[in-house]
């Protein structure tokens, strides 16, 4: 018991420091990938087309960088890398467009450093962040298509008659409406010189 719960506490350990995530991050994105491929109609994942920025915050310049899955981008000193982007079907209530990305910045030592990998939403910014002093990331677009969805509900109406029973009558029954009261003109307020004049 105790030699098949080893490997399984050294895999928490690992996932609870942080290392072992790219390697599970890489395979949701290939599960992503297989599972919207499986379904007839949709783009395949090499064919999609994702839409990035990258923000220079030394100088405020925002590059807009369009990549297939698989595919990336250089930048001076940063490397970003698409490798798979995904958004919602046009029928689902919630619209989100994610792209699984992989930042890497060049070292003052001239060495590559992995700064994110991850999933990133444009809907969503703060809920994946890539967290470096200079550059910043994030999806604009995802292109790819679907097959054709569920048929639209209709819409719930509802109308203005309630079928509820109303108070003091029998159901069914409007409350009478009282007619409007007409108001006599009014006289201004007597004077304080009025007042006091007794």
């Amino acid at each position: 018991m105790r030699a098949a719960a080893a490997p399984l506490l050294i895999a928490l350990a690992l996932a609870a420091c942080g290392r072992g995530g790219e390697q599970q991050n890489q395979a949701g994105a290939k599960r992503a990938g297989a599972s919207a491929a499986a379904v007839a109609g949709v783009t395949p994942m090499a064919q999609r087309v994702a839409v990035l920025a990258i923000l220079n915050k030394r100088n405020g310049i925002v590059r807009n960088v369009a990549l297939h899955p698989g595919q990336s981008a250089r930048w001076k000193d940063v490397t970003v890398r698409l490798r798979a982007c995904e958004a919602t079907a046009p029928w689902e209530p919630e619209k989100l467009t994610g792209a699984f990305v992989q930042v890497d910045i060049q070292r003052p030592d001239r060495k590559w450093a992995r700064v994110f990998s991850g999933w990133l939403y444009k809907e969503s910014p703060s809920l994946n962040v890539v967290e470096h002093p200079i550059y910043d990331v994030w999806p604009k677009s995802c292109e790819m298509t679907y097959p054709t969805g569920p048929a639209a509900a209709a819409p719930v109406t509802s109308s203005k008659a309630s079928s509820a029973t109303k108070s003091g009558g029998p159901s069914g029954t409007e409350p009478p409406v009282p007619p409007p009261v007409e108001v006599a003109p009014s006289t201004p307020p007597p004077s304080a010189a009025d007042n006091n004049a007794t």
